[in-house]
């Protein structure tokens, strides 16, 4: 047994436990992490973020789900890593991270209190999403589930999610249809799904079903994809406020097309464990 630091953290609640191998310490094994992510055996999160050095960025991210499979990109996640890198002294101001889905440039304020990522091009081109579909691009398209038929809109944000525009969530929703909707066929690597509620106000209320995690408190990926999505089916703007469960994302979009995500990013507690 040999006991390694960490540091747990939360994006609005999507929360991490966070290593720091920038000394070239291991990444644990699959296994490890999902006995780490474990809320009643083990420290309990929802995610385990690896920081890694990187050739290309000021740190390489790794971000495995609490089932030990490892996600290509997480919006909350990234911040949290910018806000570790800020608090041990090695950015100010900016920050830039090396993904899976390429490397993302992050901006903060003198107190790194919100924290905005340039997430990159929106893809909604079906064969890169990926997702198995008749036209080029998935907008609002039928799908036969325990539910009846919902309409789901395919979007890459670094990952695939599908987003469900409903008249109302409920958890029958989120816990029966999510993961029906997420290890659906039409999915090659499987899929986030969002459920998403449009109110009189043109508020977008969101649950998300994570690929690999189940329900989450928030996602800042799924943030993204839902505006998206919402901008593709002219039922809104840019810019949006997405209102989850752990708190408000922010998503707008620069004169580029990329999308640019702002929320808060904190440290719970740190320590040791062993494994």
């Amino acid at each position: 047994m040999k006991g390694r630091t960490f540091t747990k953290m939360h994006g609005l609640g999507n929360d991490f436990v966070v290593l720091d191998c920038l000394d070239g310490a291991s990444v644990p094994s699959g296994k490890i992490i999902t006995e780490l992510c474990d809320r009643r055996f083990g420290i309990g999160a929802d995610g385990v973020i690896a920081i890694l050095r990187s050739s290309e960025a000021d740190c390489r991210m790794r971000i495995f789900n609490s089932d030990g499979s490892e996600a290509q990109m997480c919006g909350n996640g990234i911040r949290c890593v910018a806000k570790y890198l800020y608090l041990k002294g090695l950015v100010k101001g900016s920050a830039t991270v090396e993904t899976l889905a390429g490397v993302r440039r992050l901006s903060f304020d003198e107190s790194c209190s919100l924290i905005t990522v340039d997430m990159g091009l929106p893809v909604t081109e079906a064969a890169r999403v990926p997702v198995v579909c008749s036209d080029d691009v998935m907008l609002d398209c039928p799908v036969e589930c325990s539910a009846g038929t919902v309409g789901v809109t395919a979007v890459s944000m670094g990952n695939p999610h599908g987003v469900v525009f409903v008249d109302g969530i409920d958890d029958f929703l989120v816990f029966e249809v999510g993961p029906e909707l997420e290890k659906h066929a039409m999915w090659p690597q499987k899929a986030n799904i969002e459920f998403v509620s449009v109110g009189p106000d043109g508020g977008f209320d969101v649950r998300v079903w994570e690929r690999g995690a189940g329900e989450t408190l928030a996602c800042g990926t799924g943030a993204c994809a839902v505006a998206v999505a919402a901008a593709a089916t002219e039922r809104g703007s840019y810019p949006f406020s997405i209102h989850l469960p752990g708190g408000i994302l922010l998503v707008d979009r620069d004169a580029s097309g990329h999308v640019l995500l702002t929320g808060p990013a904190e440290v719970v507690f740190r320590g040791v464990v062993n494994f």
